[in-house]
């Protein structure tokens, strides 16, 4: 290394520890508050096992918002497009895997293996084809061409697959015993698979050439075009993957969802709400996020029976805006 670039390094370095200092600092405060929470949830349930559960539940659930937040956080981050079609992309893969267990009565989680690599490709075309050419414009043409995409695979699956409700059967499917409470194996499967492939993502993303041509479009897409990366291809391939993560996030919820046109639209809003909690552009913030909805949600029908569990969700999200409009991990402007 020259001098003049150890002298350019450094301030850079300096800011990165800063910066996870603060990540951690931030991390720490979440913590103690979800605890707090936590203690008083106990003090006020009169059967404990009930707060348990709710843990227990809304970790595994928040694994799998995570996984859809991902998606749509990596998309905004490189593309700044945010993606109304990202639920529908989801519901689509939906309805692919039911129709895989129903035509060949394979396990749903082998559905995988075709709903991911069909999503890939459909992204992939989706930017390609059409939202390349919206890029530099304003950006309500981006707004309104995903909306389009959304509007487009809900009706479509409405007329030619119908509005009826259909479901996964999960074989083998059983409660397992954690602490007291019970988890369904197809949920503890599915917050596996949702974490090995955040991980897989995360990996992608820093350990490959990709990964770093994809990094360094989301930096600086000039600079990176002047250096001799494809910027039209790395959108198509960052759009690909985000759609990907939707996909096989529809395929893990499956068997404990229930498989509708409009199925996607609950798990869009709250990708948004984490992604915006998370800090958007932050893949792991993402993750981070999705275990926190998922735990607030299952804790707001503790705190506020009655009422819908997502009413504590907006409440939390609120707050959040209002004291860290950039998100509880993403980096200040």
């Amino acid at each position: 290394m020259t001098m003049a670039e150890a002298t350019e390094s450094a301030p850079a370095a300096r800011a990165s520890r800063v910066w996870t200092r603060d990540v951690a600092v931030r991390a720490t405060v979440v913590v103690l508050v979800l605890a707090a929470a936590l203690v008083l949830a106990y003090l006020r349930a009169d059967k404990p096992v009930i707060v348990t559960q709710a843990v227990v539940t809304g970790i595994l659930t928040g694994g799998v918002y995570g996984l859809v937040a991902m998606g749509l956080t990596l998309i905004f981050g490189v593309l700044d497009v945010v993606n109304f079609a990202h639920g529908a992309f989801l519901a689509l893969a939906l309805f692919i895997t039911y129709g895989v267990v129903q035509t060949t009565g394979v396990h749903p989680y082998l559905a995988l293996l075709i709903a991911v690599p069909v999503m890939f490709g459909l992204g992939w075309i989706a930017q390609y084809a059409v939202l390349n050419r919206a890029m530099g414009r304003p950006l309500e043409n981006q707004l309104l061409i995903t909306l389009g995409f959304s509007l487009l695979i809900e009706n479509g699956l409405l007329l030619f697959l119908g509005g009826n409700p259909h479901s996964v059967h999960f074989p083998g499917n059983r409660g397992l015993p954690v602490l007291g409470a019970v988890a369904d194996l197809s949920r503890v499967l599915a917050f596996v698979a949702a974490l090995v492939l955040a991980g897989v993502l995360y990996l992608i993303l820093r350990r490959t050439r990709i990964g770093t041509a994809i990094r360094a479009v989301a930096a600086n897409r000039q600079g990176a075009s002047l250096i001799g990366v494809d910027v039209r291809k790395i959108y198509a391939l960052t759009f690909a993957l985000g759609t990907a993560c939707a996909g096989a996030a529809g395929t893990l919820v499956a068997p404990f969802t229930t498989i509708q046109p409009t199925a996607g639209q609950t798990f869009n809003i709250l990708a948004f709400v984490v992604v915006v909690l998370g800090g958007m552009g932050n893949v792991l913030g993402a993750l981070a996020g999705g275990l926190l909805i998922g735990l607030t949600e299952q804790l707001g029908g503790i705190y506020l029976p009655g009422q819908s569990p997502l009413l504590l969700v907006f409440i939390v999200f609120v707050l959040v805006l209002f004291l860290r409009p950039q998100g509880l991990f993403g980096r200040s402007s």
